[in-house]
């Protein structure tokens, strides 16, 4: 079973604690991985846009001038794409861009990323994150003492209003919790800090 060590607010190590291999030891599948990220930009595509087509353009009934002797070349109405205030060819309408991922190949990709994060050495484990107010500063102190730099993805097991109120100004840093994590939060964080309770819930919720 792979092991990282548990750390205090002060940036201590106080111990170890050991991962589930299934989950923090599994294949690194890049293109399973792959697969659910596209999978979930797609779905959160609204794909309301609209724009009309020549025949849904108002007006343009009338021929704008006779067929022969102007000149110019044969024109049947100025709705025409080719007209300013025209319609547009091959308009895009409202559609679904959802694509459907079984829940084996969720998982498969989920386990990658963690796995991918303890390797590196950016998966910081704490005792908990009680904070003495929340307050930015008292956040910002926590960060610094471990280390961590660049964009973090701070994980909880329980909604913390305290740990949101004093992450919520800083830059780069995000909250999660452990039934809300996914592939491309993990992958857009540097580094995860999380909870001693939280490994224990995400162990349990996943094995």
């Amino acid at each position: 079973m792979p092991k990282v060590a548990v750390y205090n607010l002060q940036g201590s190590q106080t111990g170890e604690i050991e991962l589930s291999e299934t989950l923090f030891a599994a294949d690194i599948n890049t293109a399973v991985i792959h697969q659910v990220v596209r999978a979930q930009l797609a779905n959160k595509r609204q794909g309301t846009k609209c724009t009309l087509t020549r025949t849904e353009v108002r007006g343009g009934g009338k021929k704008p001038y006779r067929q022969k002797g102007t000149g110019r070349a044969r024109q049947g109405s100025t709705r025409a794409p080719q007209w300013i205030k025209g319609g547009v060819v091959f308009a895009p309408k409202p559609r679904s861009f959802r694509i459907s991922i079984p829940k084996k190949v969720k998982r498969l990709a989920l386990e990658g990323v963690l796995t991918d994060k303890v390797v590196a050495g950016n998966f910081i484990v704490v005792e908990d994150l009680a904070l003495e107010a929340a307050k930015t500063k008292e956040m910002i102190k926590v960060l610094a003492n471990l280390n961590m730099d660049g964009k973090t993805l701070i994980i909880t097991a329980e909604p913390d209003e305290i740990v949101a109120r004093a992450s919520g100004n800083i830059p780069n840093v995000a909250n999660a919790l452990v039934n809300t994590i996914n592939v491309v939060d993990i992958l857009k964080a540097d580094k995860l800090l999380i909870t001693k309770e939280a490994v224990e819930r995400l162990e349990e919720v996943y094995n």
